[in-house]
């Protein structure tokens, strides 16, 4: 008898715990008698049709590997000339029993619209900002935080040592998780987040009595997608807006997002300024999401790659592998994807006694 064959793709930006979701799909599905097929770089590989066949001894030690084996992109096939037909008739001609998609919201969006046209596919939560919905946390999120609480315990030294401030950047566009949580555990003197829009003077304000105290230097750790109130850039800042955001350069990708950057630049002009302290941006980017899963990360993402061949298997398509409650369960996609999961106001207020 034939083996159902399984279709695997990884969307979007990488995450630590990707590799984990795919060695736990392919170690499974195969003992469950499936044939694993993994979809070249995103959505744009099922476009091509530009698969492998993935087996047990292909990913033995892959989950302590950052980023994806199967490579990913922004492709949106929503995007492209015919592309949900494409897709659809290329997992035909592929004969592809299910797909397993494992990506934030654009990804699982273009999953969602993919299921209610009748394919059968199963989603996974990624995204280290940790904003998906319907889920009480997404691997990858863990390594960040440590990432960037590892940053901010090295940015305490130098920045002591010179009498400065310096402002973190880190990822964030519509939800603070990262900087909230990698803020306090890295001691953040200030945390900005999208959630609530910041004032500059009172962020000054809190420089200048640490300094007033004897404490002569500050780390402010601020997510790309923070806004001071009003949301208008302050004269002595050069950073690019589009619309509400910091940007790096203009133009958008397939599902319509800027590239954020250059909330932390702005910042370090506008602090100096007002408050004559020497101040200096730090970007981590990539170093965030890049390098090997945390312990967690690798065991999360395992075991959310473990419940979704079982939902294969038990024909629980258009649906998703969630945590909730310290339970895994399966959650409508069209749930997963219908909101954005932000900070909520009692948890900055909590974060704010550490403020000075």
């Amino acid at each position: 008898m034939e083996k159902k064959k399984i279709g695997v793709l990884t969307g979007g930006g990488d995450a630590p715990g990707l590799n984990a979701v795919i060695r736990a799909v392919v170690v499974k599905g195969e003992k469950l008698g499936y044939e694993i097929i993994g979809i070249k770089d995103g959505w744009r590989g099922l476009l091509n049709k530009n698969v492998e066949e993935i087996s047990i001894d292909k990913v033995e030690d892959i989950h302590r590997e950052g980023g994806t084996i199967l490579g990913t992109s922004r492709t949106n096939p929503y995007k492209e000339e015919g592309g949900e037909q494409k897709a659809i008739e290329n997992m035909n001609q592929l004969g592809l029993h299910a797909l397993v998609a494992i990506g934030g919201d654009d990804t699982l969006g273009v999953a969602n619209k993919l299921s209610k046209k009748g394919v059968k596919v199963v989603g996974v939560p990624k995204t280290i900002d940790n904003d998906l919905s319907a889920t009480d946390i997404c691997f990858g999120f863990d390594t960040a935080i440590n990432r960037v609480s590892e940053a901010i315990d090295s940015l305490h030294t130098t920045a002591k040592s010179h009498h400065r401030v310096l402002v973190v950047e880190v990822m964030g566009r519509h939800a603070g998780w990262i900087a909230l949580e990698g803020g306090i555990a890295g001691g953040a003197h200030v945390i900005l987040i999208p959630e609530e829009p910041f004032n500059i003077d009172e962020v000054c304000k809190v420089i200048n009595k640490r300094k007033e105290n004897g404490k002569l230097y500050s780390i402010i750790a601020v997510a790309e997608g923070a806004l001071p109130k009003g949301g208008d850039l302050p004269a002595s800042c050069e950073s690019k807006q589009a619309g509400k955001f910091f940007t790096q350069s203009e133009g958008t990708d397939s599902f319509g997002h800027v590239k954020l950057g250059g909330i932390a630049k702005a910042l370090e002009k506008e602090i100096e300024n007002r408050t004559g302290i020497e101040t200096r941006s730090v970007i981590l980017g990539h170093l965030q999401r890049g390098g090997s899963p945390s312990a967690f990360d690798r065991y999360f993402a395992t075991r959310l790659g473990l419940k979704a061949i079982d939902m294969v298997k038990k024909e629980e398509f258009g649906k998703m592998a969630a945590l909730r409650k310290g339970e895994l369960v399966s959650v409508p996609l069209e749930e997963a994807v219908g909101e954005i999961r932000v900070v909520n106001n009692d948890l900055l207020e909590e974060a704010k006694v550490f403020f000075g």
